[in-house]
């Protein structure tokens, strides 16, 4: 069962994430932040990853503990739900159009935490959702799922569409790096012997 459940608790944020990478892309979010619960569903969806999430944070202040540990959870949980990542195929990359924005992501679940980020988004917020977060939360992301993550937006003016682009196209990334290799089923995919 390649599944993970990961309760996180601090002064800041109270949070649960489980997921099943065998799912079909089933998704509950609750983290109090609307525009984000949005994008984790596309990376849920998009990822066929099932993915519950639940975020009670310090919201009075501003959203940058909850979005920020949501990502340090989920890169948890997939760490977990991997596990000695024997089957996989490690690798995963997406070229993702969403109207006028273009964005590349490619990653490598190698057990060695790297973010490359270049992404410009032009506006501070989407709605009252703070646009520099985005890169906290995938930096949480790489760096608590021991993943190397690097994310090019190479066209956009939409801060949504852009946003929205990166997200779906980590997700496509994930989706393929997760799956397993039916032609190397009982091997760990490298040639050192673990990752």
């Amino acid at each position: 069962m390649r599944t993970a459940e990961i309760v996180r608790k601090t002064a800041e944020t109270d949070i649960s994430v489980s997921i099943d990478l065998d799912g079909t892309g089933s998704y509950e979010m609750d983290t109090g932040i609307g525009f984000f619960d949005h994008m984790l569903d596309q990376l849920s969806r998009h990822s066929l990853i099932d993915m519950k999430v639940r975020c009670q944070g310090d919201l009075h202040i501003d959203d940058h503990h909850s979005v920020e540990d949501t990502g340090i959870a989920i890169g948890q949980a997939l760490a977990k739900a991997l596990g000695d990542k024997k089957g996989i195929r490690r690798y995963g990359s997406c070229l993702l159009p969403m109207d006028d924005a273009l964005v590349r992501a490619a990653l490598d679940l190698s057990g060695r935490p790297y973010l490359v980020w270049n992404v410009d988004i032009a506006a501070q917020k989407i709605g009252t959702f703070d646009t520099e977060l985005v890169r906290e939360f995938f930096q949480a992301l790489s760096t608590h799922g021991g993943i190397t993550l690097h994310v090019d937006a190479l066209h956009g003016i939409n801060a949504h569409h852009i946003v929205e682009a990166a997200f779906k196209a980590v997700a496509r990334a994930l989706r393929e790096a997760v799956e397993t290799d039916p032609r190397k089923s009982d091997a760990i995919p490298s040639t050192k012997g673990a990752l």
